[in-house]
């Protein structure tokens, strides 16, 4: 049995209300997972093109520059 198939089978055997406490640490997990996946690329540089494009089409709807 493979560690998947083991949580699997842990999960499936909780109560409903161990099941709603996992819920809650799962999406916590999940949000600081994708919080620093999104502040590693935008520290790599990898965001900067979408945020050039996103003050470009801001200042063209305002008329202003950024």
């Amino acid at each position: 049995m493979t560690k998947i198939e083991d949580i699997e089978q842990a999960i499936e055997q909780l109560s409903p209300a161990e099941l709603a406490k996992f819920r809650l640490w799962f999406e916590a997990f999940e949000e600081r997972l994708f919080d620093a996946k999104i502040e590693g690329d935008a520290k790599a540089g990898k965001l900067d093109k979408l945020m050039a494009e996103a003050r470009a089409n801001h200042d063209a709807e305002r008329g202003e520059e950024f």
